[in-house]
């Protein structure tokens, strides 16, 4: 409990104050969608939006926000961040990083990856247990 009030907090943090309302955005609000073969990778992911791309601003950094849930054995594929840097926040389970350069990393509650714009990166739950992690996706100007 105290790993997921943590991230709340932190994802509450990172919201434009520009942005009405939204200091706290429940988990009855945020959107829940199965993302099948997310990144190119395998199995589905379960993903719960405080907001998506298309309801960010221009002159917000933060395009999307989000927790994302991979099953044991399921990924987020390998690919590259044309235009946006991405930012992993694990709350729960293990995974399996791969780097830009194609190194391959262990990730565990806690960790936090990091692609810039222009770098490549996938995630795997290598772990039992789901994978839990929040997903913050940032554009600069």
């Amino acid at each position: 409990m105290r790993k997921l009030t943590t991230a709340l907090l932190c994802m509450a943090a990172l919201l434009p104050a520009s942005w009405a309302n939204a200091q706290v955005i429940t988990k009855e609000q945020q959107q829940k969608v199965e993302k099948k073969a997310l990144g190119g990778g395998k199995g589905t992911v379960d993903a719960a939006f405080a907001f998506t791309r298309d309801k960010a601003k221009p002159d917000q950094a933060i395009k999307e926000l989000s927790w994302l849930t991979i099953k044991p054995g399921d990924s987020i594929g390998y690919h590259k961040h044309k235009d946006n840097e991405d930012a992993y926040i694990i709350v729960s389970g293990t995974g399996t990083f791969k780097d830009t350069d194609g190194n391959d990393y262990p990730v565990k509650a806690g960790d936090i990856t990091i692609v810039r714009k222009g770098e490549s990166h996938g995630l795997t739950n290598s772990g039992k247990e789901p994978l839990v992690i929040v997903d913050v996706i940032a554009a600069q100007q």
